[in-house]
């Protein structure tokens, strides 16, 4: 594999540069003095960013973008052996590594690098240890998996010993990380174009504790089933957390504001400890905020500072995020995309003010549709009524044989209110038609479908 030398800046190009990690990986990159240049397929906030920190960044992905100056080339999962510029790089005797591989290596250049993995939260959990570190003046690198209002993008550039970074499992990328702290939020099936079931995904996640040095740690949920076949032969200190006292932290008291957000007593080996009011809503929120206070209290931050960031972290971009108020109906943008995602989200809507609970979902890959057609319909159940708009294909080509009218059929079997539309335009019609004020649209899915809701205000 091609070693990179950080203390001599090359020239790296990025296929796919305005993915939320490729371009804050190349906003690092420039920072360190390195001559950065890739493609995309149009302009964004993101790559008219990266041009004006001096980052070359052409439209379309051609054979011609790579040229023989080019030091490295870097990709993601999402680009094929066919690719012209892949196959450019090929014929250039480019050296190639993926996202993961340099961002493996990047965070060697660190003395405290932080990766924090799971099926689910992966991007809230980050954002409030970003918070934490950022109150306690701690001067962090950051590379976030979405906007993070108070540092208004996915990365920050600090100049301390501390760099924290999500940890994706999709196509093992996380096994090419070098973490000295990890941690594991929960466990679960998904991704099964890549996964053989859920005993390969916790062979990957115990592949990622053992990666772990003697003077690390991890911090995992004790909830996790089958914890011992990760946890097995982890030469570091495991630190738990989760839903009973006889973890390292759990919470008690727990009760809810009119927005959802939960107050509750922290539980520390046993005994009570802080009181800690959160401000972004849901019982799921409540674990990923365990999870940060136990990495807060590792790297011994004031439980003062810790209170005060958890308490103004209002979230991040697509993560229970209120988009405004159209005709009296509420709507609200969510990235959830796996039913377990759905449940806590459709949860924590509950608790928020309403009449009438609408989701409007947008299936993400043929492939998670129809692994989890029957889980899916009961997790959007839990609304009144349901909106479904076309499968969001992503990376794949294959049907399968599905759509959401499938998907559809089955809400309706558990007697559910649902309606299908191939198209946005139609959707909106139909919402402008039918929600009538007070009540609450939630938009969800991985995919565009946050269209839907920005339209609608407009």
């Amino acid at each position: 594999m091609y070693q990179i030398n950080f203390d001599h800046p090359i020239h790296i190009y990025f296929i796919g540069i305005g993915g939320i990690s490729m371009s804050g990986l190349a906003e690092v990159l420039l920072e360190k003095g390195f001559t950065v240049s890739g493609s995309d397929v149009k302009p964004t906030p993101l790559t008219q960013l990266l041009s004006s920190k001096g980052a070359t960044v052409y439209y379309g992905q051609k054979y011609d973008n790579l040229t023989a100056d080019i030091d490295l080339m870097v990709y993601t999962s999402a680009i094929h052996a066919d690719n012209p510029e892949y196959v450019a790089a090929q014929d250039l005797h480019i050296p190639i590594l993926t996202r993961a591989q340099l961002l493996g290596q990047m965070m060697r250049n660190y003395k405290t690098p932080i990766a924090i993995s799971g099926t689910h939260g992966k991007t809230t959990t980050t954002s409030m240890v970003s918070e934490i570190l950022l109150a306690a003046d701690t001067d962090p690198t950051l590379s976030i998996g979405g906007i993070l209002k108070t540092i208004n993008g996915n990365i920050r550039v600090g100049h301390s010993g501390y760099f924290v970074t999500e940890a994706c499992e999709y196509t093992n990328s996380f096994l090419s990380f070098y973490p000295k702290i990890g941690l594991i939020l929960n466990v679960e099936e998904d991704h099964l174009d890549f996964f053989k079931d859920i005993d390969d995904i916790r062979n990957s996640f115990h592949q990622f504790a053992l990666l772990l040095p003697k003077d690390g740690a991890l911090i995992i949920n004790g909830n996790i089933p089958c914890i011992e076949s990760i946890t097995e032969q982890i030469a570091c200190p495991i630190i738990t957390f989760g839903n009973s006292s006889c973890f390292d932290y759990s919470a008690a008291d727990i009760s809810y504001n009119e927005k959802g957000c939960a107050t509750f007593t922290l539980i520390k080996k046993g005994h009570k400890a802080s009181v800690y009011t959160l401000g972004v809503p849901g019982e799921h929120n409540i674990y990923n905020a365990l999870a940060a206070i136990a990495l807060s209290e590792l790297l011994s931050i004031e439980t003062s500072v810790i209170q005060k960031a958890l308490s103004e972290f209002k979230g991040t971009d697509r993560r229970f995020e209120y988009k405004g108020t159209v005709n009296g109906i509420t709507i609200i943008d969510d990235y959830a995309h796996h039913p377990t995602e759905i449940t806590a989200t459709l949860k924590a809507a509950v608790n928020y003010p309403h009449k009438t609970l609408w989701c409007l979902f947008q299936p993400h890959t043929y492939t998670r549709t129809k692994a989890f057609m029957k889980e899916f319909a009961r997790a959007l159940s839990l609304a009144d009524k349901v909106i479904l708009a076309k499968i969001y294909p992503a990376r794949e080509t294959d049907d399968l044989g599905i759509s959401s009218a499938t998907l559809q059929k089955e809400i309706e079997a558990l007697g559910k209110s649902c309606f299908y539309f191939p198209d946005y335009e139609a959707i909106e019609k139909f919402i402008l038609e039918n929600c009538t004020p007070g009540d609450l649209l939630i938009t969800m899915g991985a995919g565009d479908v946050v269209k839907v809701g920005e339209n609608l205000l407009k």
